[in-house]
């Protein structure tokens, strides 16, 4: 069933329905809005059974139920539209793709109420962009850290945001999404190729940061593959280019991951403390350009998904920007030499 913005929708629960949270039940038959975009909504108090008004997105439906769901009209984005350039990559009618530049916030927050990719978006976009992201997040399906650079999608349309929210939340494992980070790590991991499966959740000591969960947490995978180490002056490993692959989508969850295993990312000031002495190994122009970089050393190079509206597949290559170059530059021209594994991603001409 299709539901528009500003409108009411009834949904009648089959015998085979019958113990299904309420949240899913709702995916399942208004396919046009999201899972998340559902959960605001029965928070809210738009979703009703009766008189009564169901607030658990978990709770148990039964055969027979009927339950009414308002769709209030997106509400005008309040940030307000800035003039700041963005790196269109592609566009139409439903979906736009930028490359985030490191240091961009993605949507106002506290103490970044201007000058983020949303007030962009608004300004170039104007009333197309999507309202289901809320008030303060107009359009935006998924984010990057702040200091992180790379590819971002953003919906023009209520109706792409629900279909591109669905891939997203599935992670890839339909085969769909397809996102890859190019990362430059502290020393080389042990195994060419791995997979970090450890849960993460908000640090105990410190809330504004993630850590490892030692007990609950929510689920976070990682893949990573080694694609070009880096060795000092006396050959022992000091740095590796990696490309890394997300199994789900958790906060900060590549940083977090790559720190755990040891090998936090390159000028991370949040996670990668601890390497002052790996630094000094470092050649001199790569010290140089390590210590300008101002942002830890991670991009987002590849992203993928179908098209929210015809379903043909769209697939973005992005290029490792200047600082990152140049750092990569400095670390293969260092006095230990590189020894490339194979060909680095972040060379490639996109496709």
């Amino acid at each position: 069933m299709s539901v528009p913005a500003s409108d009411r929708a009834e949904v009648v629960v089959a015998p085979k329905e019958s113990g299904l949270r309420l949240d899913r039940l709702l995916a399942l038959r208004l396919p046009a809005l999201s899972r998340a975009r559902l959960q605001a909504l029965i928070r809210a108090g738009h979703v009703r059974r009766g008189d009564a008004t169901l607030g658990n997105p978990s709770e148990r439906v039964k055969p027979g139920d009927r339950i009414a769901v308002e769709v209030p009209a997106a509400i005008p984005p309040e940030p307000a539209a800035e003039p700041i350039a963005l790196a269109v990559v592609y566009e139409d009618a439903h979906v736009i793709v930028v490359e985030k530049p490191a240091g961009l916030v993605v949507h106002p927050a506290a103490g970044h109420a201007r000058g983020t990719l949303v007030n962009a978006l608004i300004a170039h976009c104007g009333a197309s962009l999507s309202g289901i992201g809320g008030v303060k997040r107009p359009g935006i399906v998924h984010r990057l850290d702040k200091d992180t650079s790379g590819l971002m999608v953003a919906a023009k349309t209520d109706a792409a945001h629900g279909a591109l929210a669905r891939q997203f939340e599935a992670h890839g494992r339909d085969g769909v999404l397809e996102r890859a980070y190019i990362a430059l790590v502290w020393g080389r991991p042990d195994h060419r190729i791995g997979r970090i499966d450890v849960p993460l959740g908000r640090s105990a000591a410190n809330r504004t940061k993630i850590a490892v969960a030692r007990a609950g947490g929510r689920r976070a995978v990682t893949r990573y593959e080694v694609v070009e180490s880096f060795a000092d002056a006396a050959g022992r490993p000091l740095a590796s280019l990696v490309r890394l692959v997300l199994e789900t989508g958790r906060t900060h969850q590549i940083r977090v991951h790559m720190a755990h295993i040891g090998h936090p990312v390159l000028a991370d000031g949040t996670y990668g403390a601890g390497f002052a002495a790996s630094a000094r190994r470092l050649a001199p122009i790569a010290r140089a350009r390590l210590d300008g970089l101002g942002r830890q050393a991670l991009h987002a190079a590849v992203l993928g998904f179908a098209h929210p509206a015809d379903g043909r597949k769209l697939r973005f290559e992005s290029q490792l920007p200047a600082d990152l170059a140049a750092l990569l530059a400095a670390l293969r021209a260092g006095d230990g030499g590189g020894v490339p594994k194979r060909d680095s991603p972040a060379r490639r001409r996109s496709s």
